[in-house]
């Protein structure tokens, strides 16, 4: 199934609007970020612009604080926005581990802030970005540590950040093949393009070997293919080719 993560379309609102634009374009589903759930208010009129446009949302992101300390909360939204699958999506700079220890206390703390989701019936995981493929002093990788530390975690792989990391999307696909539910398509543009847009590019239109890699994902399984522009300067424009070129894959 063609998602897409809202998060794409933060600097075009009205929500709703782009609701209908998705489901204009083809999509079925969307990906959730925090402010759309932030408050009951948030909730509802997501909820509402799902019901409208008959999208849904089968997986959502939600920050490791929040997921630690408010799950009643967390599990009501999940359950009125009907999810199936929620991932962690990012740590800041200042409080990431700094060794393979650090990362694997982290992958375990992961684990067990994702226990009561799961309980609950939920897929629970970790998303990527480009520190997790830094090597450490010891030459280990954070990813690897991570998964080290939180056995139980899937992962949505997000394949450019996998790839601005320096690391090879294939190898990894087929390194935890066993994890991966989910992924994050977007796309890299050539070096020196699209400055405006931080050097992203629709998907398609970019340096990422989509067809190989998304060939793989699906051999493995995976449903969720969740379109991502981290900073696009048209969002119907993304939307649209990105869709028309994954279908294409």
């Amino acid at each position: 199934m063609f998602s897409y993560q809202l998060y794409s379309s933060r600097n075009f609102p009205p929500m709703d609007a782009t609701f209908q634009m998705l489901a204009k374009a083809g999509y079925t589903a969307v990906e959730g970020y925090g402010a759309l759930y932030a408050d009951d208010a948030a909730v509802e009129a997501t909820k509402a612009g799902l019901a409208a446009t008959g999208l849904t949302m089968p997986t959502g992101h939600f920050g490791l604080g929040q997921l630690e300390t408010e799950v009643d909360k967390v599990l009501g939204i999940a359950k009125a926005l009907k999810m199936e699958r929620l991932f962690c999506p990012y740590i800041m700079a200042e409080d990431r581990p700094t060794d393979a220890a650090g990362w694997k206390a982290f992958g375990a703390r992961l684990q067990k802030a994702g226990a009561p989701y799961k309980a609950a019936g939920y897929g629970f995981g970790w998303h990527n970005h480009d520190f997790e493929f830094k090597a450490l002093s010891d030459g280990s990788l954070p990813q690897d540590r991570i998964f080290q530390g939180g056995p139980g975690l899937e992962w949505e792989m997000d394949v450019a950040w996998v790839v601005r990391g320096g690391a090879d999307p294939l190898a990894w696909i087929e390194k935890y093949k066993d994890r991966i539910t989910a992924a994050h398509v977007k796309d890299i543009a050539p070096a020196g393009q699209n400055a405006d847009e931080d050097g992203w590019a629709d998907v398609g239109l970019g340096t990422v070997a989509w067809p190989a890699i998304m060939a793989a994902l699906r051999k493995i399984g995976v449903r969720h293919f969740v379109m991502e522009h981290d900073n696009p300067k048209d969002h119907v424009r993304f939307a649209t080719r990105s869709i028309a070129s994954a279908k294409a894959f």
